[in-house]
């Protein structure tokens, strides 16, 4: 039996890595560009909208806590190949991306680049928990 103070667990699992060596700003810009594609794309992470005791309306939010990680280039780089092998709904960030102003500029630059030479410095990945820890296998919970 569920219950409002029932805990709810999840099956699944919102995971971001980033690469160790961003600076604040950079590891900031990288984690909100990549959950924007996740909550665009898969709306069943998506929660209900939210309203306050005057009834102010807000927009809904991931229903679920996003975990953030930090490796190495080579963490990111084996993880994104994980992430591919398994066929997990993913969102990249590029080292290029921190010198276009739009996104249109964005799309090119990741585009220009075959998967194997893209210079990652984030991947968000979402899925079955156990799939989503086999990919950042390696990485660890950011401090």
């Amino acid at each position: 039996m569920t219950t409002e103070t029932t805990p709810v667990r999840f099956d699944t699992k919102i995971a971001l890595l980033l690469r160790e060596d961003l600076q604040t700003w950079q590891r900031l810009n990288v984690t909100a560009f990549l959950v924007s594609g996740l909550g665009s794309e898969l709306p069943e992470v998506i929660g209900e909208p939210y309203a306050d005791a005057d009834d102010t309306p807000y927009l809904p939010m991931f229903r679920q806590p996003v975990l953030v990680f930090e490796g190495t280039k080579e963490t990111l780089t084996a993880a994104h190949d994980r992430a591919l092998s398994r066929a997990l709904p993913r969102a990249v960030f590029t080292s290029d991306l921190f010198s276009t102003g739009n996104d249109r500029d964005n799309r090119a630059a990741v585009r220009a680049v075959p998967k194997g030479g893209l210079d990652l410095v984030g991947l968000a990945v979402y899925g079955p928990r156990n799939a989503v820890d086999k990919v950042l296998k390696g990485a660890r919970m950011h401090p």
